[in-house]
């Protein structure tokens, strides 16, 4: 099994987020609502997937890039975990 399949679910629920974000952005232009209302809407549907891709990049570096049998203190393990904190800090 992946792991994106096993975290399949999570995903897909901030895909859906992600799906109702834009589709409240497209209701707010059609009707003609006030720019600072949409760049709200926008900038927070884009901390959204800022969120999902970190999501993603942290799954795929403990899958792919570490031996997930590796002690805690490995210092592969524990590089990988630092590269996560900091993509998350960039990311969100």
């Amino acid at each position: 099994m992946s792991h994106i399949a096993r975290e399949k679910a999570k995903l897909l629920n901030r895909l859906r987020r992600l799906r109702g974000q834009v589709e409240a952005i497209e209701r707010a232009v059609e009707s003609d609502e006030a720019c600072v209302r949409i760049l709200q809407q926008a900038t927070s549907c884009r901390g959204a997937l800022e969120g999902f891709i970190g999501e993603v990049i942290e799954d795929h570096i403990r899958e792919h890039m570490v031996d997930p049998a590796a002690p805690a203190d490995h210092p592969h393990r524990q590089a990988a975990e630092e590269l996560v904190e900091i993509i998350h800090a960039y990311l969100t």
